[in-house]
């Protein structure tokens, strides 16, 4: 569900919530209100943080740092409370409830800020809108502290997005530029905020590169605004959330509401989906594309894309054969990164882009070599490929590496489709030694593909563990063995980088 209106204006009801006053930190933490001089200020204020996964703990704290008296909020009973955090301890003003909740608790603080694991739907948050509270995102809460001059280059999309954003802020270090790395990868845009909060005001970063999923755009933003946003791709994904595809697009392309003609935005040349939601956001910002000019364009054959930046308008070269990342879809990662990365408006030479791309380093669990065993086979953690796009890409990169693959887990619900997408791997696998499928899911998976037509040995495994003793009895000397489920890995794991140290565990006991 997309919210499409938000009320940020600065008329306060009374409180009837009762918390303890938010003391002075003990440390450096009692000027940063006063330094900092925030576009909004939250000093006495109560604040509702909805959702207590990592980006909700960022933003309590960055709330309590503001000086707000601060109530967190989470379903799960099982969660411990953030008052006994030693992260939390210099701080009073805070109250946490687990479980149910009175609704009636939202309407009386000053804002409510949601995490983006929580579904919009979920305490009864557009009721909440219509009566006028204040309800923003963890990603908004978090850029509304950061100061002006710190640049923003942001990117989502089905897949690819992690790496993208890796592989920028690498380029930008590169160039002894300081940035950020984070947002739904790795440190939420919260932590960054928390940084800025120094009586000296002087920011550690001077980029901020920001993974943006399609959960953290449901609640439309008014302080993130991107200097460069990037639009990847957009395939059938997290549609148990959001429905349908015009949804997910929407909610992708909600990043480009705010671009200006200072501004870049990034688009997949040819997807109906997001060129359509991008008409209903876009307003007026220099608009590129992956797979046109202006734009990156990339031949496959000799390695080099050509790039063109709108305000530069000049086509340069990126001389990608020296990469050391696998997959032929990395070329294209690494060159959306230097794309964007020219779109900041840095100074950089956009001919000494090339210079970077030696030395970058993929995110762990995408098509990631962990080990060569004693019997000479590779073992590859695609772990992060979970869904039917994802794992097609990574196996367009295994044609010349005799593979056996490894399928399964929880598979993607696809609304409206009559199939679960898996029959698209028939081709890419004809290359490969066998497949073993496993998980709850395994059985459909093993079915589709056998009833259309697999040309190459399939396994049905009970789970993870005993499809890997499979694959080992499978390959051969100079095999891999390949971790790409194409499927979510909650039926047996807690999330995708679980599952993929498991696996590596599984590769060192070889």
């Amino acid at each position: 569900m997309l919210l499409r209106s938000l009320s940020l204006s600065h008329g306060y009801e009374t409180l009837t919530l009762t918390l303890r006053p938010n003391r002075p930190a003990k440390n450096r933490l009692s000027k940063i209100i006063k330094s900092c001089a925030p576009r909004m200020d939250l000093q006495g204020q109560s604040v509702a943080i909805i959702g207590l996964g990592k980006s909700g703990r960022a933003a309590a704290r960055l709330a309590l740092a503001r000086g707000a008296s601060v109530l967190a909020i989470d379903e799960n009973k099982n969660l411990g409370l953030l008052e006994q955090d030693p992260l939390f301890e210099e701080y009073s003003g805070l109250r946490t409830i687990l479980g149910n909740l009175d609704v009636q608790l939202l309407k009386d603080v000053d804002l409510v800020v949601v995490s983006p694991g929580v579904p919009p739907e979920n305490y009864d948050l557009s009721t909440l809108l219509e009566s006028g509270q204040r309800i923003m995102s963890e990603l908004d809460f978090a850029a509304e502290i950061l100061p002006k001059d710190i640049k923003i280059l942001a990117v989502t999309g089905t897949n690819g997005k992690s790496t993208v954003v890796t592989f920028a802020g690498q380029m930008l270090n590169h160039f002894g530029i300081e940035a950020f790395v984070g947002g739904n990868l790795g440190n939420p845009l919260s932590e960054a905020a928390f940084l800025c909060l120094s009586p000296s005001m002087k920011p550690r970063f001077q980029v901020a590169v920001v993974e943006v999923s399609s959960y953290q755009m449901e609640i439309p933003n008014k302080y993130f605004c991107p200097s460069v946003a990037a639009v990847l791709n957009l395939t059938p994904d997290h549609l148990e959330r959001h429905k349908t595809m015009k949804n997910y697009a929407m909610a992708k392309c909600s990043l480009l509401s705010h671009m200006t003609d200072t501004k870049l935005g990034l688009l997949c040349f040819g997807n109906q989906h997001l060129n359509e939601a991008v008409r209903e956001h876009a307003e007026n910002f220099n608009l590129a594309w992956i797979g046109a000019f202006p734009g990156v364009k990339i031949n496959i054959e000799t390695k080099i894309a050509s790039l063109e930046v709108p305000t530069m308008g000049v086509v340069s070269q990126l001389q990608l054969d020296a990469m050391n990342v696998m997959g032929t879809h990395n070329y294209y990662n690494a060159a959306v990164a230097a794309l964007c990365v020219l779109g900041l408006d840095l100074g950089l030479d956009a001919n000494g882009m090339s210079s970077t791309i030696e030395n970058l380093r993929a995110p762990p669990h995408r098509m990631e070599i962990v080990h060569r065993d004693a019997n000479g086979v590779i073992w590859i953690d695609d772990s992060k490929a979970t869904n039917v796009e994802a794992t097609y890409t990574g196996l367009l990169g295994l044609k010349q590496q005799k593979s056996v693959i490894l399928l399964g887990g929880l598979a993607k619900v696809v609304y409206g489709e009559e199939t679960n997408g898996f029959e698209q791997l028939i081709d890419p696998l004809k290359y490969q030694r066998c497949v073993i499928t496993f998980g709850s899911s395994g059985k459909m998976i093993q079915k589709t593909l056998s009833d259309n037509g697999l040309s190459i040995p399939c396994i049905g495994a009970k789970n993870m563990e005993d499809a890997v003793n499979c694959a080992k009895r499978m390959a051969k000397f100079g095999d891999a063995i390949v971790l790409s489920p194409g499927c979510a890995s909650f039926d047996e794991f807690r999330n995708f980088e679980h599952r993929g140290l498991v696996f590596q565990e599984m590769a060192f006991s070889s």
